[in-house]
């Protein structure tokens, strides 16, 4: 509650949080477009692969070129400006910097960039949801291990729905379900970015002028990055999946209470404690009105019957027994709301959202019948789609995670809809992620 409060404390002292951030991309400009207005903030350095698309975002957001002018990292902090470059290590590596932000969207250098960022024991903001979904139980415990925060991005969806849960948990309120929403058929599970645009209602002229990416949609649509939230959210709220994934049912707001409750009760779940998305479409693909497609949500209890008279006399959206609640944020938006997070780790110690467990995967799926020798293109792409599994099965049939099957060779065929084993691939074990991968395999397998 008074987050901003201490920020002026910081501003006032001189004593700023000092920001490296990796990754110049739509989520890191999002973010610096608040800086400006953030006190008690510095963001000394940005590192991307092209500054000069990096300067180009900054001067979209509305950036002063003086601002970010500076000539050195160095310079940058003693004049309180930023500067940009290429250099990430020397961002992880220099002593003033106290966080450091990986928003690069590539799991694999996301790892590397992590691990280096604590070896020079800098917390670290992690934007790349993709990282965390395939070893952030593992990269926890090294921040913690070196008295570091290691935290997801609030502003995406996982970040708001472990706040969710924790307010409901910290209130009293048993969990039943919690997740976000999503615009869902069941053949988007097929669609490649070829289609993607057709599917989102699109033309690809629109798509063109507006600069968007196919592929980074289409990992939205084809239930990829539903299923990679949904890893992060399980690990770090001890909700879990079915034992089917992701279901994907159709509700409206109003809705939700009754549908996210047990099976056995009239709703769609396999059981209490559960991740799920909701659709914001009908199964025939008519438009559900007031929808979560943006947003977030969770289902809670009211144990008792004063708790339900409660809920009543509030306004409280329940089921027609009045014992299921709902809460929720109808949008979330991304990086405009990752100063929360940035305050959080660095005036209160304090992650918003941490995997404390290894529940749940994401990994790989034939979206077509694949052939020995073809390469997998990875999240939103022609070959694969992600799919939520439980922690436990997917370690039992060795599945590949998502993360894992951008650029990785098929030694077998793979049946449309089957999943991707590690066995099916040529994979360098040498490979950071692979092998912080393979570690937490063996070190949290059956811990939950």
């Amino acid at each position: 509650m008074n987050l901003h409060s201490k920020l002026l404390k910081r501003e006032a002292e001189g004593r700023p949080l000092r920001i490296g951030l990796i990754g110049a991309g739509k989520f890191a400009a999002m973010y610096l477009a608040q800086v400006p207005k953030t006190p008690g903030v510095h963001v000394a350095g940005i590192a991307d692969l092209s500054p000069e698309n990096a300067r180009t975002n900054l001067g979209r957001v509305g950036w002063d070129p003086a601002r970010y002018g500076a000539q050195s990292l160095d310079a940058a902090l003693r004049e309180r400006r930023t500067h940009v470059g290429e250099d990430w290590q020397a961002l992880v590596s220099h002593p003033l910097i106290d966080i450091i932000v990986e928003a690069t969207g590539n799991p694999i250098a996301a790892v590397d960039h992590v691990l280096a960022a604590f070896a020079h024991g800098k917390h670290v903001l992690m934007v790349t949801v993709e990282a965390d979904a395939l070893c952030g139980r593992l990269l926890a415990l090294r921040a913690h291990e070196a008295g570091l925060v290691y935290s997801l991005a609030y502003g995406d969806q996982p970040a708001i729905i472990c706040d969710l849960v924790d307010w409901a948990r910290a209130s009293g309120f048993n969990v039943v379900a919690a997740g976000r929403g999503h615009k869902w058929l069941p053949h988007y599970a097929q669609s490649t970015p070829d289609t993607v645009w057709e599917y989102y209602g699109l033309s690809p002229e629109q798509a063109r002028l507006g600069g968007l990416n196919p592929k980074m949609f289409n990992s939205f649509l084809d239930g990829s990055k539903p299923a990679i939230e949904s890893t992060a959210v399980c690990n770090a709220t001890g909700l879990t999946p079915a034992p089917w994934g992701l279901a994907f049912p159709p509700a409206s707001i109003d809705q939700i209470p009754s549908v996210m409750r047990p099976v056995a009760e009239g709703g769609k779940l396999h059981h209490k404690g559960q991740v799920e998305v909701v659709s914001s479409l009908e199964p025939d693909g008519r438009a559900i009105s007031y929808d979560i497609r943006m947003g977030v949500w969770v289902v809670f209890e009211g144990e008792t019957e004063y708790v339900r008279r409660c809920f009543a006399e509030y306004g409280l959206r329940t089921d027609a027994s009045g014992r299921y609640g709902c809460m929720y944020k109808r949008w979330h938006l991304i990086g405009l709301e990752a100063g929360i997070s940035i305050a959080s780790i660095g005036l209160r110690g304090e992650p918003t959202g941490c995997a404390t467990g290894f529940r749940a995967d994401a990994v790989a799926a034939a979206k077509r019948d694949l052939r020995a020798g073809e390469m997998l293109d990875g999240e939103g792409g022609y070959t694969v789609c992600g799919r939520l599994m439980p922690a436990a099965d997917s370690l039992r049939e060795g599945a590949l995670p998502l993360a894992l099957a951008h650029g990785a060779r098929l030694l077998n065929p793979i049946s449309a809809g089957a999943t991707v084993r590690w066995s099916d691939v040529a994979i360098d074990p040498a490979a950071s992620a692979v092998r912080i991968r393979r570690e937490m395999e063996q070190r949290f397998a059956c811990k939950g």
